[in-house]
């Protein structure tokens, strides 16, 4: 056997790395796909009033919103309990009747 052959197949032979985040969400610019279709539809409503109007203020207010809203989605993105104001289970778990009608 040549033992140029060997370091040649080395060379040449790709080496693929194993997936291990195959059960992790997709994400594009740091956003799920559901977040980033709202930043995309955002960006197309913002583009319309760029084009639309004709100040400048009006064009810089534009861009610092769609810059917050991306600031915001990434940070929801990160952390999704920042939108949750109530509890999700109730403090109590009891058989006993919630009404106060006698039913017997």
């Amino acid at each position: 056997m040549n033992p140029h052959r060997e370091s040649y197949y080395k060379c040449v032979m790709k080496k693929f790395e194993v997936y291990k985040n195959i059960r992790k969400k997709a994400l594009i610019f740091g956003l799920p796909i559901s977040l980033f279709a709202l930043m995309m539809i955002a960006i197309v409503a913002s583009l319309l009033v760029v084009i639309f109007s004709f100040s400048f203020g009006t064009i810089m207010a534009v861009f610092i919103l769609n810059g917050t809203l991306y600031i915001a989605l990434t940070r929801f993105a990160h952390n999704p309990n920042l939108l949750q104001f109530s509890r999700v289970f109730p403090k109590i778990i009891s058989n006993k009747k919630s009404s106060n009608l006698d039913y017997e």
